[in-house]
């Protein structure tokens, strides 16, 4: 078994997706589908999406909830954590070794905690 796609909630879909656009523009994810309640970028084996909750409720952070992406090395980790925080995102942990695993870690806009490791 193997992640086939996440899905992050979000309060504001215009200005998530310029924030995931412009953070996706230099790696393997494109986005692929735009409606006015999802939107979706496709990698080769992954998708990554963003949502207005179904349920119609506001969308909330997980306190403990995390998505990891494997960015491929460490100058891609600096990249994509400096490009997230120039887009408005915010840090929880600067670019650095935690265990066997070189990792950044970002909220973005709506406050979902995003890693980049290798």
């Amino acid at each position: 078994m193997k992640m086939d796609y996440c899905v992050l909630g979000t309060n504001n879909m215009a200005a998530a997706i310029n924030f995931y656009d412009s953070l996706f523009e230099q790696t393997a994810l494109n986005q692929v589908l735009a409606t006015d309640r999802m939107t979706f970028w496709q990698g080769a084996d992954f998708a990554f999406a963003i949502a207005i909750p179904f349920n119609e409720e506001p969308a909330t952070n997980g306190n403990g909830t995390m998505i990891g992406l494997n960015v491929g090395s460490t100058e891609e980790v600096i990249r994509l954590y400096e490009k997230a925080l120039e887009l408005g995102g915010t840090s929880e942990g600067e670019p650095g070794d935690r265990g066997p695993r070189f990792s950044a870690y970002v909220r973005d806009l709506d406050k979902n905690k995003i890693v980049f490791s290798v």
